[in-house]
């Protein structure tokens, strides 16, 4: 199947997937009891509660109700948050923002040392290299991230007052514009070397918190991967031809290597994004992991269904897209079959 045609087939059944994903999300929310609670005072009398279910059909059959839901998703009204006060699509965007930022500059910490220790262990089999890369593995995957963040934490910011937290100096923040809500672009943007800075010194410990266990996974599987392809007879080819020897771990091994280190990399990025929930509260990040948390505990559902039909289209078009890669990468690879 050639790849316009499998992209093509895979846009297609799409939407019938996240029919399905918001059908089951807005049924699972509904058993789990309604969201009137969140529009409601101590002081209402019954007749006032029975006006506001009726005014946002909730005395209505659940089928009922997933239809209006459902028609101001398409009119672009994904509802009210309660926890916000505001409607859930004057909020999300600047919350999104702040985590995707997040997330990734985790993930580009979580390729870049995970690639780079992998390939480097993997070329150095059974020596100390290869030895300390497994420590970090096995301690990335291992420590909790509450643990880990914490630990950073007091270390980088109570003791040595190195690292600040939160997402930006407020002054610096007010002194440029905000059109993408993503602060290095933004601080880009408007030129200034300043806030530009200020970003990334606010990105350091979260970003390092949230990328260090996906470093561990990308690490260990790019090692083995690695290993395996030395052994093929194609690298004993290569070396039999003269090639020097970082010739044929460049060209040939590591991009075979790469192959089932992709897939790892492009299901770890979905992973980042839930993850940020535990590293934003620690370090007080205004993105979507806060506002979640805020949200399960005050039961905002129009909050709640939002962001799990988000992170459900996400991780729908990142499978896409890492099968697309993984084909480029192998071109044994037949998509679709």
């Amino acid at each position: 199947m050639q790849l316009r045609d499998y992209i093509l087939r895979r846009v297609i059944i799409l939407p019938i997937l996240i029919l399905g994903v918001s059908i089951i999300v807005f049924v699972l929310t509904r058993v789990g009891g309604s969201p009137i609670g969140i529009y409601l005072s101590h002081e209402m009398t019954p007749d006032e509660v029975a006006q506001i279910e009726a005014r946002f059909n909730l005395d209505q059959p659940v089928w009922v109700q997933y239809i209006y839901w459902a028609r101001g998703i398409f009119q672009g009204d994904f509802g009210w948050s309660g926890v916000a006060a505001a409607p859930v699509t004057d909020v999300f965007p600047n919350k999104l923002a702040a985590t995707m930022e997040l997330a990734i500059a985790s993930g580009l910490v979580a390729v870049f040392l995970g690639i780079s220790l992998g390939t480097y262990a993997g070329a150095r089999r059974n020596r100390l290299p290869d030895h300390a890369t497994r420590i970090v593995a096995v301690s990335g995957a291992s420590l909790p991230q509450f643990w880990f963040g914490i630990l950073l934490l007091i270390v980088f910011w109570a003791n040595l007052g190195l690292a600040p937290i939160g997402r930006s100096d407020a002054s610096i923040w007010s002194s440029i514009s905000h059109p993408t809500g993503i602060y290095t672009v933004d601080a880009i943007l408007a030129g200034s070397i300043s806030a530009f800075w200020d970003a990334i010194w606010h990105l350091i410990l979260p970003a390092l918190t949230l990328g260090y266990g996906a470093t561990a996974i990308i690490a260990r599987m790019m090692r083995s991967s690695l290993v395996e392809e030395l052994q093929q007879d194609y690298v004993d080819a290569a070396r039999a031809k003269g090639l020097a020897e970082r010739i044929v771990l460049r060209r040939h091994a590591r991009r075979n290597a790469l192959v089932p280190t992709v897939t790892v990399i492009g299901l770890t990025f979905g992973f980042l994004l839930q993850g940020t929930i535990t590293v934003e509260i620690i370090f007080r990040w205004p993105g979507l992991g806060r506002w979640m948390a805020d949200s399960v505990l005050r039961g905002d559902q129009a909050t709640l269904m939002t962001y799990v039909l988000f992170t459900s289209v996400l991780f729908l078009l990142v499978n896409l897209v890492v099968d697309v890669i993984y084909a480029y990468l192998d071109r044994r690879v037949t998509l679709g079959k």
